[in-house]
């Protein structure tokens, strides 16, 4: 079962699969991992990586979504692919304890990931341009100076900076879910002070100075049929 994953991973980026072995599983808890990359924690910044295909107008398949579909990661979804190659797996995303959404999206990460770190969300006060889209169930407000709206606000760099680096002598090889280009420095720490190996799975721009600093960078585009599925937009 191991091996099979392993292939459809290898099919999917084009690696070599020599870069890969089958564990064998009755001497030891580790799913099937990579041979060059040891052990590998992934550390997902679901804040980021929740944005990814926002704007995709095909699936998975390569299908044409229909008016009114977006593409939505399962949270199930996401953490079944990550231990097909994972031995440890962190989920970080802000808690907003009024929308249902982000309390739905918390408890499954509990359920599913090897950990999940969150904290509440803060809410920014955005004014509004002309003419300024804004999404849909995003409440307009207005004062002396003109409409607003809060735009939620939770990074947690500082927290996933720790976390790397304080489990660091657990691991071989980093990796990250996301395109931000604050990591980079922490992608270069790992790789010169503790000669650890980094893997990024990112989307959309993504800075040079972040993809200079790890030994293999996938794009999302290429795992999307794995972790997506299609739902009705909610009507304007």
């Amino acid at each position: 079962m191991y091996l099979k994953r392993l292939e459809i991973f290898t099919a999917l980026n084009n690696l070599p699969v020599k870069r890969f072995i089958k564990m064998d599983n009755t001497k030891s808890n580790l799913p099937g991992d990579w041979l060059q990359y040891g052990r590998i924690f992934t550390f997902i910044d679901f804040g980021n990586v929740n944005y990814w295909y926002e704007r995709d107008e095909r699936d998975g398949n390569g299908r044409e979504l229909f008016k009114g579909e977006k593409l939505v990661i399962g949270i199930e979804q996401l953490a079944t692919y990550v231990k097909t190659f994972s031995v440890h797996s962190r989920f970080y995303f802000g808690l907003d304890p009024k929308q249902n959404k982000s309390i739905a999206i918390i408890a499954k990460a509990r359920k599913f990931f090897s950990k999940t770190v969150t904290k509440p969300i803060q809410k920014i006060k955005h004014y509004l341009s002309d003419g300024e889209n804004v999404k849909v169930g995003w409440k307009r407000n207005s004062d002396a100076r003109g409409q607003y709206i809060y735009l939620p606000k939770c990074n947690f760099d500082v927290e996933m900076c720790v976390d790397a680096i304080r489990l660091a002598d657990n691991y071989d090889t980093f990796c990250l879910f996301s395109s931000d280009s604050d990591f980079a420095s922490l992608a270069d720490y790992l790789k010169r002070a503790k000669n650890k190996k980094v893997i990024l799975f990112s989307s959309g721009y993504v800075s040079y100075w972040l993809k200079d600093k790890v030994d293999l960078n996938i794009n999302g585009q290429a795992i999307k049929k794995q972790i997506t599925f299609k739902k009705i937009k909610p009507r304007l």
